[in-house]
């Protein structure tokens, strides 16, 4: 059965102050998340949420990232202990963070687990067109979950080596720019692996062109289990009419497939922050976001969310 999301319901954006600005962003923030909220002053959320969406990527065998394959499991576990900058992050503001795996390659496999690893999106589809499915309604349902344990705002994050390639690839494809421009250097590569990664987008780009038009056919073809879920999840979340943060480039990679999916889900979602990725710069230009920070992080994994968040309570305590 085709994967249909309900008909997004869009917030009302007619500005809330009368009197004028004087704390900049902050005022927008303020108002942004009031639209969302459906009142006239916004509150500070109440139980905010970081979810992340974990999985390997069979790209990563290509050496193009500055981690090694298999050290995404010790990755999560970490994250899980709270000892990630994310973590370190989450734990200033008071943010819960929930772990998906979705595609981590490992013996063990999750509630939510569609496969262990991608394949390689140079020269394979990284999912079959079932694992797609399977990887969006999962997404969904844990939009979902959230929402009806009582999230009012959500965060959506990934974690898996080899990310930024698949979402890199997805970029380029559905933007229309050529693989030099969207390579950057992601978990702080060299040279040689980002010639190495340059090739790696080049190839899968090519694979990804003749199902440009589809977007589960491009998530099936380039994508991966982590950026499936992750635009189920946003647009699901859309549906639910819970505010959500974007973070850096493979949660904005997902959310112009969840665009797709969902037409109208965008209006639920600020940009937090700008990471020093090309292609992010460019996904967040297709979605017509405007990022709120630019603090120089070479990559998302939610960190440039969770920093914004006490931002964002202090921005809902001015509207008071």
């Amino acid at each position: 059965m085709p994967i249909e999301f309900a008909e997004i319901t869009q917030p009302d954006d007619t500005p809330r102050s009368t009197t004028r600005p004087r704390f900049g962003a902050l005022d927008a923030l303020g108002d942004w998340l009031a639209a969302r909220q459906g009142a006239t002053h916004a509150t500070p959320p109440r139980r905010a949420r970081i979810v992340v969406f974990a999985a390997d990527h069979g790209i990563a065998a290509r050496g193009v990232s500055a981690r090694t394959p298999g050290q995404t499991p010790a990755l999560a576990a970490a994250l899980e202990q709270g000892g990630t900058p994310l973590g370190v992050l989450a734990d200033v503001s008071g943010t819960a963070i929930r772990v998906v795996d979705v595609g981590i390659d490992s013996a063990e496999a999750g509630e939510f687990t569609v496969r262990r690893g991608s394949g390689a999106i140079d020269t394979e589809d990284a999912l079959t067109g079932d694992e797609a499915e399977r990887a969006v309604r999962a997404g969904a349902r844990v939009a979902d979950d959230e929402v009806d344990s009582g999230a009012d705002l959500l965060v959506p994050a990934e974690l898996g080596v080899g990310a930024t390639t698949p979402a890199s690839v997805l970029v380029a494809a559905l933007t229309g720019t050529e693989p030099v421009a969207v390579v950057g250097r992601g978990s702080g590569i060299d040279d040689h692996a980002w010639m190495r990664k340059t090739r790696a987008v080049r190839d899968a780009l090519r694979r990804a062109r003749p199902v440009l038009t589809d977007p589960m056919d491009l998530l099936r073809t380039v994508g991966g289990a982590d950026v499936a879920a992750l635009a189920g999840f946003l647009a699901q979340a859309a549906v639910r009419r819970t505010p959500v943060l974007l973070d850096g480039l493979v949660v904005c990679a997902a959310a112009l497939l969840a665009e797709e999916l969902a037409p109208g889900a965008r209006s639920w979602w600020a940009a937090a922050h700008l990471t020093t990725e090309p292609a992010h710069a460019l996904a967040l230009e297709h979605l017509d976001l405007e990022p709120v920070l630019d603090l120089g992080f070479a990559e998302g994994s939610g960190t440039g969310a969770a920093a914004l968040l006490p931002l964002l309570t202090m921005a809902a305590r001015l509207a008071e």
